[in-house]
């Protein structure tokens, strides 16, 4: 009789040691599953997210130089019209980001900054210059980089900045509709996300 009932004990213990090592590779399965679904989602969104503007900018400009003191000065001056196509840019390959399966979390560790791309078209008016001081490289140069840095302020004041971020926070939406799905929680900045108004403040 104890050898019967020593045997069902080995028997019942048997049984309940391989269903839990059942459930628990069935789990893990599950989770690794999972966890590619989510690094596959992050690689569907790993390409350039991209908005674009048109600027025109028409710029004076002028330089004086003297010569032999006060009394002689040479100048020279032209007239610059400038029409710029401008992008802004996330590059989504550039996400880092580590996924923790144990406590399905998915955490995104950085995101790239925004990559400014200005093309600007410069046509040249009423270009005069005094023989003594005539344009060269280093006028066309400056002419550059002052229109190139009027043009970033009317940017940065423009929405093209702001419709830049609305299209990452679109795209990074799909990866927290994706972890709220399954029960996976989405962090950023040391934070849980939990809405997509909530990943829009964080970026601000």
């Amino acid at each position: 009789m104890k050898k019967v009932l020593f045997g069902a004990v080995i028997a019942l213990a048997s049984v309940l040691i391989y269903k839990s090592c059942t459930e628990d590779r069935k789990q893990k399965s599950i989770l690794e599953e999972n966890s590619m679904l989510i690094q596959q989602e992050l690689r569907n969104v790993s390409k350039l997210v991209v908005t674009e503007g048109h600027f025109a900018e028409v710029y004076n400009y002028k330089d004086s130089k003297e010569l032999f003191g006060p009394l002689v000065t040479a100048h020279k001056k032209a007239l610059v019209v400038v029409n710029a196509d401008v992008s802004i840019a996330y590059d989504m390959s550039k996400i880092e980001y580590e996924v923790d399966e144990a406590q399905k979390q998915l955490t995104i560790t950085k995101i790239p900054e925004p990559e400014i791309n200005i093309n600007p078209d410069f046509e040249y008016y009423d270009v005069t210059a005094d023989y003594l001081n005539p344009f060269n490289a280093g006028d066309y140069n400056a002419i550059k980089r002052n229109v190139n840095a009027s043009l970033m302020n009317k940017i940065e004041a423009s929405s093209l900045r702001s419709n830049a971020e609305n299209r990452l926070v679109s795209e990074l939406s799909r990866i927290l509709v994706l972890t709220n799905t399954m029960g996976w929680t989405l962090v950023y900045n040391n934070s849980a996300v939990e809405n997509t108004e909530q990943l829009k403040t964080f970026l601000d």
